[in-house]
């Protein structure tokens, strides 16, 4: 097996997209507008008040099926809710392209491929975004 880096960043943020059977560019779009504006980066004060552009951030960007993966029943898990390959392709891309639209350098993972993924974590912060929680009162 050959090693080889298909996407690197400095600091910023590792998006791992989980793309489920319900979701549409609309999902896309917001997940994207929410992960550009988060103001989740230390500023002089070192409080969280900056967001990835005003910080000087990249995103790695890596498709991530298995976090559709129920564990409730059984031992083995079910990934039922993770879109088919064909159809979360087309969204990856789309999140991808719209993603490379924006101010904010961006690099990718491979889509459907088996990767090694290192992460040097700065700070205590990891935030999952579901765009179904937006539909929640």
């Amino acid at each position: 097996m050959s090693e080889r880096t298909v996407g690197e960043i400095g600091p910023g943020l590792l998006v791992f997209l989980g793309i489920s059977r319900e979701d549409s560019d609309a999902e896309a779009d917001y997940l994207l507008d929410k992960l550009l504006g988060l103001r989740i980066f230390r500023d002089a004060e070192d409080k969280m008040n900056r967001n990835i552009q005003d910080a000087g951030g990249a995103l790695l960007i890596v498709s991530q099926f298995t976090l559709y993966g129920d564990c409730r029943r059984g031992r083995r898990p079910s990934f039922d809710r993770a879109a088919p390959p064909d159809r979360a392709r087309v969204l990856y891309d789309y999140f991808v392209a719209a993603a490379r639209r924006s101010p904010v350098p961006v690099q990718c993972g491979e889509f459907q491929a088996m990767m090694e993924v290192h992460l040097v974590n700065d700070g205590p912060v990891t935030i999952l975004i579901d765009s179904a929680d937006r539909k929640q009162p």
